[in-house]
């Protein structure tokens, strides 16, 4: 089974302290059969990780040991995504009170009919309004 990650459960499987059970399947999960996100996805967790450099949570060398683990999975980044921004994306945001950045996440899991690996609660909350499979919480 292939699925879509977000950014939340992303950065929860790099703490070690966030890391959860249900984290971990999520990513034995991608481990063995891959993953799915929009473009963004790169962006956010560089710069989760970032400002967590700059607010002393962990040094650059985390940031990067980080960085270079994940590259090891074999996520594809949706090029479709960044069409839909300015139509089923924006309309998916506005229609559950998301942020278009959150949507993008619900967007590819809707077109692409696979489970959505997050965390987020409001994503959560509107995935299961749309009758989206979810992992992770």
């Amino acid at each position: 089974m292939n699925l879509v990650l977000d950014a939340s459960i992303t950065l929860a499987w790099c703490y070690e302290d966030e890391t959860t059970e249900a984290v971990q399947r999520s990513f034995d999960i991608v481990r063995t059969n891959g993953a799915w996100v929009p473009v963004l996805w790169l962006w956010e967790v560089a710069n989760v990780l970032q400002m967590n450099v700059r607010r002393g949570r962990h040094n650059s060398k985390f940031r990067d040991r980080a960085l270079a683990d994940l590259a090891l999975f074999p996520v594809k980044e949706d090029a479709e995504a960044g069409r839909e921004a300015w139509s089923a994306t924006l309309t998916l945001a506005e229609r559950h009170g998301l942020t278009v950045y959150d949507a993008a996440y619900l967007e590819v899991a809707l077109r692409r009919g696979l489970p959505l690996a997050t965390l987020d609660q409001d994503l959560r909350r509107a995935a299961r309004a749309e009758k989206v499979h979810m992992l992770g919480g």
